[in-house]
């Protein structure tokens, strides 16, 4: 899945899955998707997620472009996250592996069930 270009550099998979790689930014992905949410909205909303670990995806996605985060001068501040049009674009990319995971889950399930044990 390596397309031609430059050999020293990455191919556009190993970017992608660099942006979105482990195990919280795909589902950060989604709920930014949703429109401008706050930290503790997002961390209703990913059971299980700390709040340290929240805060590092969230500045290693706004490092690659693809979240923007918003500081309200409010009284106290409130700070937004939102997916830029980078971010837009990247989320619509995935929108396929979802489905294709949506259709194939008891399928993949099953098997992957059987081989840990």
């Amino acid at each position: 899945m390596h397309s031609g270009g430059d050999a020293d550099q990455p191919c556009g998979m190993t970017v992608a899955i660099d942006v979105v790689g482990g195990k919280w930014k795909l589902h950060l992905m989604w709920v930014l998707a949703e429109g401008p949410v706050r930290f503790g909205q997002i961390r209703r909303k990913l059971n299980g997620v700390s709040e340290k670990v929240l805060a590092e995806n969230l500045r290693q996605l706004e490092a690659s472009g693809v979240v923007r985060r918003e500081l309200y001068a409010e009284v106290p501040p409130r700070v937004e996250y939102s997916l830029t049009p980078l971010g837009e674009e990247l989320n619509a990319a995935l929108a396929p592996l979802e489905t294709w995971g949506e259709k194939h889950r008891d399928a993949v399930g099953a098997r992957s069930l059987d081989a840990v044990r």
